[in-house]
């Protein structure tokens, strides 16, 4: 049998030969890791096997990077890769440490063993119900939700997901209808958002799933990203511009040729994906212009050309051509909202 697909994403990754960082798609299997130049590609560039590797995170080799993990395999062969954000790295970190353990006890990779075995009615298929439940015309509808000053775009609650399997006499009941989301869950059909459902998963609660409607959940390809709430309103630019600008502000630039910094304001839209950035004292022209579609963005320590203060907030843009851009934000929170928006404009523009 083919080893089971556990998790799938853009990473960074550090050359075994040229020690130069790359955008690399990586695969997380039950058995290794495999890296792919691009996401499209059939074979891979290369597997890491997990079998007695050595998981180092955080790994603090490279004082210029953050959120950087390493696997050392038996042969002791180090492999560096740098997620964007934090949470990135803790989710590939526990699914990892996960694959590893279950390699040394000779078990099958899970999503989350609960605390009773759960048996499923011969009946249900978990894999078409979920295409049920996706359904634009009858499924579960996919809603902007706000708590604790935070918006979930793209969710749903758990109460609308039990509301959804008794209606739709997938069940005979609610409790019925618990088990089967919490089957859903398991198997990677849903994801938790936020902390209440997450908590939930992470074993606090009694059950991996919550039919309440303050926990929030979301489907694995549906485009979902939490963000700070905003007042600032959408706007659309010029006709030739056509995306929707999702995001705008000044941010410090690095020059390719000379390597100084200069004030920028950067606009981001999505459909088509790209960021402008103009000259802030004036002009409807853009000084240029950074295509997002299948770019890496992630969060830097330090550039590699100049030593500045400490708090530097500092990220980096890695393009489909594999063209680098260093961009330094005001603040800590500042520099995730920019990383955050422009991972979104990256898988849903054009």
């Amino acid at each position: 049998m083919e080893p089971k697909q556990i998790r799938e994403g853009y990473l960074v990754k550090r050359g075994s030969v040229f020690s130069t960082w790359k955008a690399m798609w990586v695969v997380l299997l039950e058995d290794g890791i495999e890296f792919y130049k691009k996401k499209s590609d059939n074979s891979p560039k290369g597997m890491i096997p997990l079998k007695g590797s050595a998981l180092t995170s955080p790994c603090q080799d490279f004082g210029k990077r953050m959120f950087v993990f390493k696997i050392t395999t038996t042969k002791q062969q180090d492999h560096f890769f740098q997620a964007a954000f934090l949470e990135e790295r803790d989710a590939w970190i526990r699914d990892i440490k996960k694959a590893i353990k279950c390699i040394e006890g000779g078990q099958k990779f899970s999503r989350k063993s609960t605390r009773r075995s759960i048996r499923l009615p011969e009946t249900i298929d978990l894999g078409a119900l979920y295409l049920s439940m996706k359904d634009t015309e009858k499924g579960i509808k996919e809603l902007n939700l706000e708590k604790d000053k935070k918006i979930f775009n793209h969710c749903f609650t758990g109460s609308c997901v039990i509301d959804w399997l008794v209606s739709n006499q997938s069940v005979r009941n609610r409790q019925e209808g618990l088990m089967i989301a919490s089957s859903l869950l398991n198997e990677g059909y849903l994801q938790p958002a936020g902390d209440m459902s997450k908590s939930a998963v992470d074993g606090t609660a009694e059950n991996p799933f919550l039919d309440n409607p303050d926990a929030f959940y979301y489907f694995p390809d549906s485009g979902f990203f939490c963000e700070e709430n905003s007042s600032d309103d959408d706007v659309i630019l010029k006709e030739e511009f056509r995306g929707v600008v999702i995001k705008q502000g000044c941010l410090l630039k690095q020059g390719h040729r000379r390597k100084n910094w200069k004030v920028r304001k950067f606009i981001l839209r999505e459909d088509p994906a790209y960021l402008h950035y103009y000259d802030p004292a004036g002009g409807e022209d853009p000084l240029g212009a950074i295509r997002l579609r299948g770019c890496v963005v992630t969060s830097v320590e330090s550039n590699s050309d100049g030593k500045k203060s400490e708090e530097e907030n500092l990220f980096e843009i890695i393009t489909a051509d594999e063209v680098h851009y260093f961009l330094q934000a005001a603040t800590p929170k500042e520099r995730i909202e920019w990383i955050k928006a422009i991972q979104v404009a990256s898988r849903t523009g054009k």
